[in-house]
């Protein structure tokens, strides 16, 4: 159980998961199977997509799976190419905070608005994009302070 501590991220993602596939089959089975649709389970499903996906991009920066083109900067010797990921690093940072600052300014507009069916503030749904941003950009942090920095940051 302790072990499983030191993942959080890995444990809500799996989680989110689980839920929406719950939430999603337990439809299928109302509408088809019963004939009585529930009204609230296509926008919390919708909801836990929104988390599962800002959630699990964050997830990929921690594990570095996203996309990037290497070819060019190999090419380059090792100090030049530790300028390069830190150039690159200052412009992820800098996109990041800027969608993370608007990430919540959006937010806190929403959060006196109710979704429809489940009752909840938007504030709920909305907010994946900022905390979703918010762990990508202490990985990215993180990931350049141990390749750059030799620091060990994470």
């Amino acid at each position: 159980m302790r072990s499983l501590l030191k993942y959080p991220l890995e444990i809500a993602v799996s989680t989110i998961l689980v839920a929406l596939v719950t939430v999603t089959f337990a439809q299928v089975v109302f509408r088809y199977l019963l004939q009585a649709p529930l009204a609230w389970s296509e926008e919390l499903a919708r909801f836990l997509l929104m988390w599962l996906a800002s959630l699990s991009a964050a997830y990929a920066f921690k594990t570095r799976s996203h996309f990037a083109l290497r070819f060019l900067v190999d090419r380059f010797r090792p100090e030049a190419q530790r300028w390069i990921g830190t150039l690159v690093t200052l412009a992820v940072v800098w996109f990041l905070s800027v969608f993370a600052w608007q990430a919540f300014k959006f937010t806190l507009e929403v959060r006196s608005m109710s979704a429809p069916a489940t009752q909840m503030s938007m504030a709920v749904p909305y907010s994946s994009a900022f905390f979703g941003s918010v762990l990508m950009l202490y990985y990215v942090i993180g990931h350049w302070r141990r390749d750059v920095l030799g620091d060990g940051g994470e």
